[in-house]
């Protein structure tokens, strides 16, 4: 065997040498590449995790604000009807019993009424139609038209007039 080396053998060399850096380089590169993607993986289920924990927070958040965001016209809403309603009924039935008591009161008046017109028939029918009046301070006895007067006697400084019909 020789010790010298021809261009050939160098080349040759140079290729095989080439070939296990390349080959080295590769499985390096594809070592790194699988670690980098296994880190780019758990990177980015931290990162959905993350993003699902914040949705769900998020969501959380946004049903107690919408909670309170229809709660409170609903309180609102429901405490006018309430107050409407409960301030018509009230209102309806101090009403009724208004009219109830004022209808009464009617039937009251209207008895006491008949009552005295049938208390002054009677008095009508027992004075014979006499009434007395006053007119500027002068006092009268009215008497029932068509009544003629005479004076028959005085008793006590009273006269007593006797009356007619003609």
């Amino acid at each position: 065997m020789s010790t010298t080396s021809t261009p050939n053998d160098l080349n040759s060399r140079l290729q095989r040498r080439m070939e296990a850096d390349r080959r080295q380089i590769e499985e390096t590169a594809a070592r790194e590449l699988a670690r980098l993607g296994e880190n780019l993986s758990a990177v980015a289920s931290g990162a959905l995790r993350s993003i699902e924990a914040d949705t769900v927070e998020a969501t959380g958040r946004m049903r107690e604000l919408l909670l309170k965001a229809w709660l409170r016209p609903l309180i609102v809403g429901v405490s006018l009807f309430l107050g409407i309603y409960g301030g018509a009924w009230v209102t309806t039935h101090w009403l009724s019993r208004s009219i109830e008591s004022r209808y009464e009161e009617l039937g009251d008046v209207n008895l006491r009424l008949l009552g005295a017109r049938d208390m002054l028939a009677e008095i009508e029918e027992t004075t014979w139609g006499v009434t007395l009046r006053e007119v500027n301070g002068v006092r009268y006895v009215t008497l029932p038209a068509g009544t003629r007067v005479r004076t028959e006697f005085d008793m006590g400084g009273r006269p007593y007039v006797r009356l007619s019909r003609e």
